[in-house]
Protein backbone atom coordinates (compact mmCIF):
# COMPACT_ATOMS: atom_id res chain seq x y z
CA UNK A 1 0.00 0.00 0.00
CA UNK A 2 1.57 3.26 -1.06
CA UNK A 3 0.66 6.55 0.49
CA UNK A 4 1.67 9.90 -0.85
CA UNK A 5 3.31 12.03 1.78
CA UNK A 6 2.07 15.60 2.03
CA UNK A 7 3.99 18.36 0.27
CA UNK A 8 5.06 21.36 2.32
CA UNK A 9 5.52 24.71 0.61
CA UNK A 10 6.82 27.80 2.41
CA UNK A 11 6.30 31.31 1.08
CA UNK A 12 7.10 34.77 2.42
CA UNK A 13 4.24 37.26 2.38
CA UNK A 14 4.43 41.02 2.92
CA UNK A 15 1.77 43.33 4.31
CA UNK A 16 0.17 41.11 6.94
CA UNK A 17 -0.33 42.86 10.29
CA UNK A 18 -2.99 41.05 12.35
CA UNK A 19 -5.21 38.05 12.94
CA UNK A 20 -7.63 39.17 10.23
CA UNK A 21 -4.74 39.12 7.74
CA UNK A 22 -3.94 35.54 8.77
CA UNK A 23 -7.60 34.54 8.35
CA UNK A 24 -7.87 36.14 4.91
CA UNK A 25 -4.70 34.52 3.55
CA UNK A 26 -5.48 31.13 5.15
CA UNK A 27 -9.02 31.13 3.74
CA UNK A 28 -7.82 31.81 0.18
CA UNK A 29 -5.04 29.21 0.36
CA UNK A 30 -7.29 26.56 1.93
CA UNK A 31 -9.62 26.97 -1.06
CA UNK A 32 -6.90 25.62 -3.38
CA UNK A 33 -7.28 21.98 -4.41
CA UNK A 34 -5.29 19.61 -2.22
CA UNK A 35 -4.46 22.06 0.57
CA UNK A 36 -4.71 20.32 3.94
CA UNK A 37 -3.31 22.97 6.30
CA UNK A 38 -2.02 26.54 6.35
CA UNK A 39 0.26 27.79 9.13
CA UNK A 40 1.14 31.48 9.35
CA UNK A 41 4.04 32.88 11.38
CA UNK A 42 3.01 36.55 11.58
CA UNK A 43 5.67 39.26 11.50
CA UNK A 44 3.44 42.34 11.76
CA UNK A 45 4.46 44.98 9.27
CA UNK A 46 7.29 42.84 7.94
CA UNK A 47 7.62 39.59 6.05
CA UNK A 48 5.41 36.78 7.40
CA UNK A 49 6.15 33.11 6.76
CA UNK A 50 3.29 30.99 5.43
CA UNK A 51 3.67 27.21 5.39
CA UNK A 52 1.19 25.29 3.24
CA UNK A 53 0.70 21.52 3.58
CA UNK A 54 -0.95 19.93 0.57
CA UNK A 55 -1.54 16.52 -0.95
CA UNK A 56 -0.14 17.70 -4.28
CA UNK A 57 2.41 20.18 -5.58
CA UNK A 58 1.15 23.75 -5.82
CA UNK A 59 2.51 26.09 -8.46
CA UNK A 60 4.02 29.40 -7.33
CA UNK A 61 1.51 31.19 -9.56
CA UNK A 62 -1.56 29.61 -7.93
CA UNK A 63 -0.17 30.37 -4.46
CA UNK A 64 0.61 33.94 -5.52
CA UNK A 65 -2.86 34.43 -6.99
CA UNK A 66 -4.54 33.14 -3.82
CA UNK A 67 -2.45 35.42 -1.59
CA UNK A 68 -3.11 38.37 -3.94
CA UNK A 69 -6.85 37.61 -3.78
CA UNK A 70 -6.58 38.15 -0.02
CA UNK A 71 -4.84 41.47 -0.67
CA UNK A 72 -1.22 40.59 0.05
CA UNK A 73 1.95 39.87 -1.90
CA UNK A 74 4.20 36.80 -2.01
CA UNK A 75 7.75 38.13 -1.94
CA UNK A 76 9.63 34.81 -2.00
CA UNK A 77 8.96 31.12 -2.59
CA UNK A 78 11.05 28.42 -0.95
CA UNK A 79 11.17 24.71 -1.63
Amino acid sequence: MSTTSPTTTTVSVSGMTCGHCISAVSEELEALAGVEAVDVELNAGGISTVTITSSNDLSPSEIGEAVAEAGYLVVANEA
